[in-house]
């Protein structure tokens, strides 16, 4: 008689990613329902696109700056705790965004907002770094990172028909309302995650900043993954914009388009950490990424088109950029070592932050808006993101060498040895690595 399947999660680790997507859901959201506002505030507040991609980069800088500000940090308390106390401060800006009069005001909410909503992620991946093997880290981010899938499909429409219906504040009370649900429920079912304490850091949090930035393959790393940044926060901020004026589609069509390409990419997600786990997770970034260069050649050259043909385009673009990031990332949690892992997720999102920050500036200066609207020189920024994306592709293949250098020294654990699905945390398969 055959022995029950063993179950490769226990429930407590399903509530784990469950409320880790859904935080993560909850910030993305908030960055990413500026794109489709984009064309309303333009309008509402008389703003110019150069000015519009400053909204967006305050909320980059100010996340990259609170981002190297908590690494020193982030291996020192309880890390749950830590997400308790900047998701509040995300919430309360959030808020702010909800209540802004003016230009002004919903710039100083950004700057608010992306102090504490950038460095959630960091923790959540400190989290999911801390709690789950490697050999299933795959699924594990394909589920999370689901949520930036799960914005579009029921985020961004939602707001696009409360912003068409109500005013662009009330996206943001959405956001701010669902947030505090999500925020008590952590706070009352979650255990604390403070397996990490008992490396027992002892050196100063200026200091535990320096060794993190000090060591050349942590380095190479947070460069690496500053590359993927540039490519979202050079083309989302205007992806409405082009939507509209240039591929000819209205606003009450863009809630459809968001809509229809974020149910394949929610698929996408879990399908690619899986694959990612069976047959390699570089190799799996490899095929995302030549997929992405191929249809951003024609997404960004494109001009009047369908509005089937459109969907079609924006489905397979966002699925290929799925398949991409989420190997990318996963590959990325086996760099640090155990100690350090708090501070090498902060600053690494600080980078990225930073890095789109500065993305967002350039495009909003190659970018022109012609008399009639058309978005102009769209094209260029899609041939510089496929650059960068051959050069990060080069970079990423060097550091899975390395990897895979490590593990030949230092050999996993078998399942046997270690089982997945004991009830505390999950210790990491993969050897410390570099």
């Amino acid at each position: 008689m055959s022995s029950p399947k063993q179950k490769l999660f226990t429930g407590y680790q399903i509530f784990i990613i469950a409320i880790l997507a859904f935080l993560q859901f909850s910030v993305i959201l908030d960055f990413m329902v500026i794109s489709p506002l984009g064309v309303i505030l333009m309008k509402t507040l008389s703003i110019s696109p150069s000015k519009f991609s400053l909204a967006v980069s305050a909320y980059a800088f100010s996340a990259g700056a609170s981002g190297l500000l908590a690494a020193g940090f982030a291996d020192k308390f309880d890390r749950k705790k830590l997400l308790m106390f900047f998701y509040g401060g995300f919430l309360l800006g959030t808020t702010l965004c909800a209540i802004a009069p003016t230009f002004e005001f919903l710039l100083v909410a950004r700057v608010v907002t992306g102090i504490f909503g950038g460095v959630i992620g960091s923790i959540g991946f400190a989290i999911i770094t801390d709690l789950f093997a490697m050999q299933v880290r795959g699924r594990v981010m394909g589920f999370v990172q689901m949520s930036f899938s799960a914005s579009q499909v029921l985020g961004i429409p939602i707001g696009l028909m409360l912003a068409n219906s109500y005013g662009w504040h009330s996206c943001f009370w959405m956001i701010a309302g669902l947030g505090l649900a999500a925020g008590i429920i952590m706070l009352i079912y979650m255990k604390p995650v403070d397996e990490h304490l008992k490396y027992k850091i002892d050196r100063h949090p200026l200091h535990h900043l320096v060794a993190t930035v000090s060591k050349p393959q942590y380095l190479f790393g947070f460069a690496t993954m500053s590359l993927a940044a540039v490519g979202g926060f050079m083309l989302m901020p205007f992806g409405s914009a082009f939507g509209i004026h240039n591929i000819g589609l209205t606003m009450e069509q863009l809630p459809t388009l968001y809509l229809v390409t974020g149910i394949f990419s929610v698929v996408a997600g879990p399908l690619a950490g899986k694959f990612s786990d069976k047959i390699g997770k570089f190799k799996m970034f490899t095929i995302g990424t030549i997929a992405s260069m191929i249809i951003l050649v024609i997404y960004t050259n494109m001009g009047i088109t369908p509005f089937w043909l459109a969907c079609v385009v924006s489905i397979v673009l966002f699925v290929a950029l799925t398949a991409r990031m989420i190997p990318a990332s996963t590959i990325m949690t086996a760099i640090p070592a155990p100690e350090d892992r708090g501070s090498f997720m902060s600053i690494n999102s600080a980078v990225m932050q930073i890095s789109g920050g500065v993305a967002s500036v350039i495009a909003g200066l190659i970018v022109v808006s012609a008399p009639d609207g058309k978005i102009e020189h769209y094209d260029l920024l899609g041939y510089v993101v496929i650059g960068l994306m051959v050069v990060m592709t080069v970079m990423m293949y060097y550091i899975d060498r390395m990897i895979a250098q490590k593990a030949e020294e230092v050999p996993w654990p078998t399942s046997e040895q270690q089982p997945i699905n004991n009830e505390g945390p999950v210790p990491d398969l993969a050897p410390d690595v570099i």
